[in-house]
């Protein structure tokens, strides 16, 4: 397991915790690694900032 913030990589999963990145308002998620995942929402509600701010960002 490796700490980066609020954020966990675990080897079968991805767990965001607390995320605060623009609409995002302290959501938890839990996102399985190595499969098709996709996020969907209104426009505006957070998607990419989930995407990219959070989760792609931590693979850095």
């Amino acid at each position: 397991m490796k700490k980066n913030n609020n954020n966990f990589l675990f080897e079968n999963h991805i767990f965001v915790k607390g995320a605060r990145e623009h609409n995002l308002q302290n959501i938890d998620v839990e996102i399985p690694r190595d499969k098709l995942v996709v996020i969907t929402g209104l426009s505006g509600s957070g998607e990419s900032s989930l995407a990219f701010d959070t989760i792609y960002a931590e693979g850095q």
